[in-house]
């Protein structure tokens, strides 16, 4: 059913039908409450406009079953956005809008513009401390000691397939995410502050370099920020009996990283079981592998 047909639909349905829809989807029977839940969706997302008031309801049931309901249609809105987006744009796309899309799907419901203010004022507390005319490794080795010593950043080592680990707007909450996230945290930050930092997608690990005329160096964010030259990176694809490529130590395209979270998303959703989660990132891949 199309969107004007759904309208369509909700605009026929009377106040007292709509309660009555209400009052079953708090029914304690499971089967009344999944023919109704159908028959709400059926009427697509215009429905949510009658149903977020009930979000804050004080019967919990009803409370519960709205807020899923209203979540589900947010997060198909959110869904169709982000593919769009990928569709629309090329190798290089703006990565921290494409970021922010990606997090909406799963929680359609943040501040952005919130996320957004606080990476701001970390780059603010970080200029202040680096100055100016710092040679490159001091002034990362600053930047490393305000993110993990005072800020708290850390690799989730403990629940490293964890989902949250590959959204931003978690990282951001609890302070820890998988490498390639917490390289994209550090990769935000360094545009921030006009900082020659790209983003290096290693087989089976994500790390940062900083490049400049005068240096290369190498930062294992996922490690507390650790400094690498480019023969630990070598090393690394040595020990793992990975081939020496020049695409391997190759700065990823914003697409390209963002596919990478992607495939990790969708490895993790399988692994979990949770298979409506692993198609929708499924077809994210698709449409970022075009």
């Amino acid at each position: 059913m199309n969107a004007a047909g759904a309208i369509a639909l909700t605009e026929e349905l009377s106040e007292s039908q709509r309660a009555a829809l209400l009052k079953l989807l708090a029914d304690e029977d499971p089967e009344i409450y999944q023919t109704v839940r159908k028959k709400i969706l059926s009427y697509g997302p215009a429905a949510v406009d009658w149903l977020r008031p009930h979000t804050a309801s004080r019967d919990p049931a009803l409370r519960r079953r709205s807020n899923e309901i209203v979540l589900r249609f947010e997060r198909q809105a959110a869904d169709d956005k982000f593919l769009g987006f990928c569709l629309k744009h090329g190798e290089q796309f703006d990565l921290e809008e494409g970021t922010w899309l990606l997090a909406q799907t799963q929680y359609p419901d943040i501040n952005v513009e919130g996320y957004r203010a606080l990476m701001d004022s970390f780059a603010t507390d970080l200029g202040e401390r680096l100055g100016g005319g710092a040679d490159a490794e001091k002034l990362l080795i600053a930047m490393n000691h305000y993110l993990f010593s005072e800020l708290g950043f850390a690799g989730n080592e403990e629940n490293y397939y964890d989902p949250d680990n590959s959204y931003l707007n978690r990282v951001l909450d609890r302070r820890t995410g998988n490498p390639i996230n917490l390289c994209l945290f550090y990769i935000l930050l360094g545009r921030r502050l006009r900082l020659p930092i790209a983003g290096i997608g290693l087989p089976g690990h994500f790390v940062c370099r900083y490049q400049s005329s005068s240096a290369e160096i190498y930062i294992d964010v996922f490690n507390h920020g650790k400094l690498l030259d480019k023969a630990d990176c070598v090393h690394y694809l040595l020990q793992g009996n990975y081939s020496i490529r020049d695409d391997y130590m190759a700065p990823v395209s914003a697409r390209r990283m963002l596919l990478r979270i992607c495939g990790n998303l969708h490895q993790i959703y399988l692994h979990l079981e949770e298979q409506e989660a692993a198609t929708r990132v499924q077809r994210y891949l698709v449409a970022l592998a075009r």
